[in-house]
C-alpha cells in the first residue's frame, strides 16, 4: 500500500497545499558500502522534480530517506519545515509513495484496493468513501475497472490503478518510484501525461525517481541527476540537455561502441 499517514481531518483537493522538501547534507552508509554522500536540493511546493540516475546509483534509496522508512547516516530531510526523522511529521504532512510495483493488493477490486486505506483508518462513512474513490477512478479515466482485479488488467492500467490509490489519500506530496519502469513508450508517455495533470488537478508536490530520459525532460520542472553517489546536477530540463558535462551527455545519449563495449572497460 502506498506510505502515508493521515491527518485526523482529511481535506478535500481544493483545500490541499503543496509543501517544499530540503534534502540537507544527506548521506547513508550500509556498513562499508557508501550510497551517496553529502546529497542537498530542494523540492519547491507544487513542482515536479524528477530525481534521475543509472540503475544502482541510490535513486530508490534516497526515496526512503525523504519519506522516512529509513534513518540516514547523517544529514537530514524536512517537509515543510518538518524533520521526516521525527515520528509526528507523517502526522503533520499527507504524503502518499506509489512504489514501483504498484503492490496491490491481487484478491481485492480495484475499487477495494482505494477504499481498503480509507476504510481501515475510518476516514469518513461509506458514501464519502465511494465518493473519493469515484472521483479518483475518474480522474483517472478507470471507472470501468471498478469492480476488475489487479490480475486482469495491463501493467498500464495497474500503474494508474496504484496512482489512483495514492490520490484517494489526498497527499500534499506524491512520491513516485519509478513509475515507467517495465511498459512501452506508449504507455511510458500515458503515465508522465497523468502525473504531469495531477500537479493542476490536486495543487500537490510531485517528486519522482526516474531513469527514463523523456519522462523527465518532458514534464519536470526542474531535475536532478545522481550518478555514483554523488549529485551532479540540478536545475531545468533545458540546461540539463545543454549540459557540456561528459557524464551529463553520456546519460542522456548513450552511444552503443561494438568495438569498446561498456562491459569490457568495466573489467579493467
Amino acid at each position: 500500500m502506498p506510505f502515508c499517514v493521515p491527518n485526523s481531518k482529511p481535506s478535500t483537493p481544493q483545500e490541499a497545499s503543496a509543501v517544499g522538501v530540503k534534502v540537507d547534507r544527506l548521506s547513508k552508509n550500509y556498513g562499508s558500502l557508501h550510497v551517496f554522500r553529502n546529497i542537498s536540493f530542494e523540492v519547491h511546493p507544487g513542482e515536479i522534480f524528477v530525481l534521475m540516475g543509472p540503475s544502482g546509483s541510490g535513486k530508490s534509496v534516497l526515496l526512503r530517506q525523504i519519506v522516512g522508512l529509513e534513518t540516514p547516516t547523517s544529514g537530514r530531510v524536512t517537509i515543510d519545515g518538518h524533520d521526516t526523522a521525527l515520528p509526528q511529521t507523517r502526522l503533520n504532512v499527507r504524503m502518499a509513495l506509489v512504489f514501483q510495483a504498484g503492490a496491490l493488493f491481487n484478491s481485492l477490486s480495484v475499487y477495494d484496493n482505494l477504499a481498503l486505506y480509507l476504510r481501515e483508518h475510518r476516514l469518513g462513512d461509506e458514501a464519502a468513501i465511494q465518493a473519493k474513490v469515484t472521483h479518483a477512478l475518474k480522474i483517472l479515466s478507470l471507472e470501468e475497472t471498478a469492480q476488475k482485479f489487479p490480475a486482469e488488467l495491463s501493467g498500464g492500467m495497474q500503474k494508474r490503478v496504484a496512482i489512483a490509490r495514492a490520490l484517494v489519500m489526498e497527499p500534499q506530496l506524491l512520491l513516485y518510484d519509478e513509475p515507467t519502469s517495465e511498459l512501452d513508450p506508449v504507455m511510458s508517455a500515458s503515465i508522465s501525461e497523468i502525473i504531469a495533470s495531477l500537479k493542476d488537478e490536486y495543487k500537490v508536490t510531485s517528486l519522482v525517481i526516474s531513469h527514463d530520459r523523456d519522462l523527465a525532460l518532458a514534464i519536470g520542472d526542474r531535475v536532478g541527476l545522481l550518478m555514483e553517489g554523488e549529485l551532479i546536477f540540478v536545475g531545468t530540463p533545458a540546461a540539463l540537455r545543454d549540459s557540456q558535462d561528459p557524464r551529463i551527455v553520456d546519460f542522456l545519449s548513450p552511444k552503443i561502441d561494438l568495438h569498446h563495449p561498456r562491459y569490457k572497460q568495466l573489467e579493467t
